[in-house]
């Protein structure tokens, strides 16, 4: 379908993103290839736009970004906030023995929806590669209400857990690249056209998907629900401007804080922190909490950076 043959404007959900070119679903399921209306108009995967066909170029415009009921977002270098994906219910990140997983990486995703009042959730994939991912780490994030699924998806093992876990949900996969977000769209949506947009070759030589894409479910375990793929991260920093100052998106900070001396503890040095007491306790990660340490400093650094002061 192009340009010439729509006679009016009309509402649709962008289901793929790369660089300024979507791929945008009209209400009747068919798909076409649509542009932002403009330089300034940022629109990621998961949005629900309005369109307008350009017969002149003969190409459709997004023009219009109806209201986000969600949004992941990012930092940039300059702290400043990006879009990554919207309208999605729960974010999974995927991660696996090889390459061996960063998780201060998987806490800052998992911050940045928990933020934003997504669902968390972590996937570990290569499941029945010989060496296993940490099951402390696991247990803390179990601990603090992220369920886990193990999988592989070349094996196809605990990929109907996976399923499970994606029903009736609007779930983006995300994680460091190689831990194999696009083979486990693959293994659950055989039929599915995982690289949308070009492939690139990483430093490795491996290729890499270069877009956002979402897939629907329509029968099985995971009926009903959409799962998009994501570019695979060699780091992530939730936006700041996003964040609760207070907790940072930990839930076990949210859960303990109250038992803090001090109302406005930021559980770094303050005496009688009910944090650290549980840290020293070992009822909370000491890995976790210096995770929450990191970003602290880190969200203090980008709040400097937006010109903020460093007291907020």
């Amino acid at each position: 379908m192009t340009a010439t043959s729509l006679s009016d404007g009309f509402e649709a959900e962008v289901v793929a993103a790369f660089g300024r070119h979507l791929i945008v679903r009209r209400s009747d399921g068919g798909e076409l290839r649509a542009r932002p209306a403009g330089r300034r108009l940022s629109i990621v995967c998961g949005d629900r736009v309005r369109c307008e066909p350009d017969r002149v170029h003969d190409e459709v415009l997004a023009v219009e970004v109806l209201p986000r009921r969600t949004l992941l977002a990012r930092a940039n270098l300059r702290g400043d906030s990006e879009p990554v994906v919207a309208n999605i219910t729960q974010l999974v990140v995927v991660i696996a023995p090889v390459p061996s997983p960063d998780f201060f990486v998987v806490d800052r995703y998992l911050c940045a929806a928990t933020a934003a009042d997504i669902a968390g959730a972590v996937a570990v994939n290569k499941s029945d590669v010989p060496e296993p991912v940490a099951q402390a780490e696991l247990a803390a994030y179990a601990a603090a209400g992220y369920p886990h699924v193990a999988c592989s998806a070349k094996s196809g093992t605990g990929l109907d857990g996976l399923r499970a876990l994606l029903a009736d949900a609007v779930s983006v996969l995300v994680g460091q690249s190689g831990v194999g977000k696009s083979s486990i769209v693959r293994a659950l949506l055989p039929d599915a056209t995982v690289a949308t947009g070009d492939l690139v070759r990483d430093e490795e030589g491996r290729h890499t998907t270069t877009a956002s894409r979402a897939y629907r479910f329509s029968s099985g375990l995971a009926s009903g629900g959409t799962l998009i793929d994501s570019p695979g991260v060699r780091d992530f920093a939730p936006a700041v401007d996003r964040l609760d100052a207070r907790t940072l998106g930990f839930p076990e900070v949210e859960r303990l804080s109250p038992g803090c001396r001090f109302s406005d503890c930021k559980h770094m040095n303050e005496p009688d922190c009910a944090i650290v007491a549980a840290v020293d306790a070992g009822a909370l990660s000491t890995r976790r909490y210096e995770s929450y340490r990191r970003l602290r400093r880190r969200y203090l650094d980008l709040m400097e950076a937006q010109g903020f002061s460093k007291r907020r």
